[in-house]
């Protein structure tokens, strides 16, 4: 690589190999001819081109030349154009005939679309990997009992397994869309400049162009809008930018989530550090949650994305304007490649996450008493007691019991309540131990975790197709 000249951090840093060759000039290139020699096939069906033009391009299509095609483009300021020029030059009985009756975005589009329905795939893969392992820990840890947070304030119990459900719901909502776009992503077809396929039909024939379509997706392995302007509808990359967003939202809340729970008054869970990692240049103890911010920073710029999208569907004007064009040539890499990353970094923090069960055990016992006190409210008054200032009562015995874990104490509330005689003359010592039972206020937490977790079979079928 050329470090003298700036280099996106998505051509080294971010994103896997499989993703950065899906989306590199070579492979776009290497689509580019495949489409020009289907096209020429398609063609000779028609009697327009012959065999030995054929086995010329096809003899030369994988002989890629970016550096000739940019000298090229350098005099006449158009990259297809120049690629045209490049393959031609390099068969002198194919490439008379190369490009015949097609505009740009007829190779273009459809090479976009071939791409993406690769990257879709490369998502699919890294993204049902990370479920097969964060359902594990759904089903692992289904039973046991955490405090839940609302508002990053001690709520009531849940457990760890219902937590991590939580995230294993949403993306599987995001598997299955990915999929259903997947299924129905086409291309814009062969229809040349405004859509319409005048030249095409000129060329074999109006009763002739649906089969020549037909050909042509088979060829490709693509299926074709059966409307198309000079382009394919920009409004299928907003579609696909969303999908990708919503993936990345749900990493986001998880790395979010992480972070929060990484810090010293939480510490329950917290990322895998490496031996000899660093944490910080100045402070030699930090141990910091870089990845989940690094989830974080990427998702922000990933979030962001389908508004683009947006502005390119809406500002297509009439059958083509170029105002996309320069943005998309980062557009749909970059969305692609942060996705990947995203989605590679959660999954290796899903398959080493530190839980610390004695932290786990600690916030559970300090806090899960607050939420007992609701039950015990509405007992003592079923039992004829005064709504209002049993609520009152409690909530004095609960701000007492706050103050004293602020200042370091252990929580007070099961002592005072089962000493107050006022709840003691409508409910026993023992019936309060029972309703501050720490596994009685879990609710469908455990039995819905496990159920999910039955997810994990199919995702690994899916893997083994």
């Amino acid at each position: 690589m050329d470090f003298e000249n700036y280099q996106s951090p998505y051509s080294w840093r971010y994103g896997s190999k499989p993703m950065r060759r899906i989306w590199s000039e070579h492979n776009k290139r290497l689509i580019w001819r495949k489409l020009w020699v289907a096209l020429a096939e398609a063609q000779a069906e028609f009697g327009l081109v012959n065999d030995e033009q054929i086995s010329d391009l096809k003899a030369q299509a994988g002989n890629i030349d970016i550096r000739r095609a940019l000298e090229i483009e350098a005099e006449i300021h158009h990259d297809l154009m120049a690629e045209i020029k490049t393959f031609a030059e390099q068969c002198p009985i194919g490439g008379r005939i190369l490009h015949l009756g097609a505009t740009s975005m007829d190779i273009v589009d459809n090479t976009d679309a071939l791409r993406v329905k690769q990257s879709i795939r490369v998502i699919q893969i890294i993204l049902t990997k990370l479920l097969v392992e964060l359902l594990t820990l759904v089903e692992k840890y289904a039973d046991t009992p955490i405090i839940a947070l609302t508002h990053i304030q001690p709520a009531e119990p849940s457990t760890l397994g219902y937590r991590f459900a939580v995230y294993a719901q949403d993306l599987l909502t995001d598997w299955e869309y990915l999929a259903s776009l997947d299924a129905v992503y086409k291309g814009k077809g062969f229809k040349g400049a405004v859509g319409t396929a005048a030249a095409y039909t000129d060329l074999i024939g109006l009763d002739n162009f649906e089969l020549f379509e037909r050909l042509l997706s088979r060829k490709i392995g693509l299926e074709f809008f059966p409307i198309a302007t000079q382009t394919y509808t920009r409004k299928q990359d907003y579609h696909l930018l969303h999908i990708l967003a919503s993936i990345g939202s749900t990493l986001y809340k998880f790395a979010f989530d992480l972070r929060i729970l990484q810090s010293p008054p939480f510490g329950e869970w917290s990322e895998p550090f490496k031996e000899k990692q660093v944490g910080s240049s100045a402070m030699p103890f930090k141990r910091n949650p870089i990845n989940a911010e690094k989830i974080n920073s990427l998702g922000r710029m990933l979030a962001q994305m389908p508004r683009i999208a947006w502005d390119n569907a809406a500002h297509s004007l009439f059958e083509r304007t170029l105002d996309d064009s320069a943005n998309r040539r980062s557009l749909l890499p970059e969305a692609f490649l942060i996705t990947d990353e995203m989605l590679t970094v959660t999954h290796k923090l899903i398959k080493g996450l530190v839980i610390n069960s004695h932290a786990l055990s600690a916030n559970l016992q300090t806090y899960a008493p607050f939420a007992a006190t609701e039950k015990i409210l509405m007992l003592a008054v079923k039992r004829g007691g005064d709504r209002q200032e049993l609520h009152e009562l409690i909530r004095e015995h609960s701000m007492v019991a706050w103050q004293e874990i602020q200042e370091g104490a252990g929580n007070p509330l099961s002592r005072r309540l089962m000493e107050d005689q006022k709840i003691l003359s409508y409910l026993s010592s023992e019936e309060i131990q029972q309703m501050l039972d720490l596994q009685a206020h879990t609710g469908i937490a455990a039995e819905r975790a496990k159920q999910i977790s039955k997810e994990k079979k199919r995702l690994i079928e899916w893997l083994a197709q």
